[in-house]
């Protein structure tokens, strides 16, 4: 099924033109040590990094100082056929540790223009921020009945470890886990 999604979202990026990866940060010192981000003995990622960009990732950085955050959108499939939105910050210590994790369930039908005063209004309560590439480690809460965080994964089928972005599974890493890319 991941395989026939990444398909269908890589079909959909070559006929809009628009790309649905991160790319390799091209300032390393504004992150914590590549060297850092690795996987334990059985392939599981210990750090992943997130590369900003103008899509998924768009708010993701560090404060002033030096916590990072990902300000995110998840979702759930609800009954018939409907779903439940979510917004969410989690924050990290310098070291990629989750501190926090602020997730605030939507009303049904909020237009676009409420949905972006709520997000807008959720990164204001950061201050100053800065956006760039993060590095921290998967994760798992449970909230509202759902698992959210970046949850690692290993797909038997594969042979692989897959940190995804939940619930929804909108953002999906893969080795190598310091690239910054994702699949959608």
């Amino acid at each position: 099924m991941r395989r026939l999604l990444v398909w269908f979202s890589t079909f959909l990026a070559v006929l809009t033109g628009v790309s649905l990866t991160g790319c390799v940060p091209t300032d390393p010192s504004t992150s914590a040590r590549s060297d850092e981000v690795s996987a334990a003995p059985d392939g599981r990622p210990s750090l992943v990094a997130i590369q900003h960009d103008d899509y998924k990732a768009e708010y993701v950085g560090r404060l002033p100082d030096g916590r990072q955050f990902f300000l995110t959108w998840p979702f759930a499939a609800g009954t018939g056929g409907g779903s439940r939105d979510f917004i969410a910050l989690y924050l990290f210590d310098r070291a990629g540790r989750l501190l926090d994790a602020q997730i605030e369930e939507l009303p049904a039908n909020l237009s676009d223009q409420q949905f972006q005063a709520r997000l807008d209004a959720r990164l204001a309560t950061l201050g100053d921020v800065v956006f760039e590439r993060i590095e921290v480690q998967p994760f798992t809460i449970e909230r509202f009945g759902e698992s959210f965080g970046l949850i690692a994964t290993f797909d038997q089928e594969a042979d692989m470890w897959w940190v995804t972005v939940e619930p929804g599974d909108y953002m999906a890493f893969s080795e190598p886990w310091d690239s910054g890319e994702y699949d959608t």
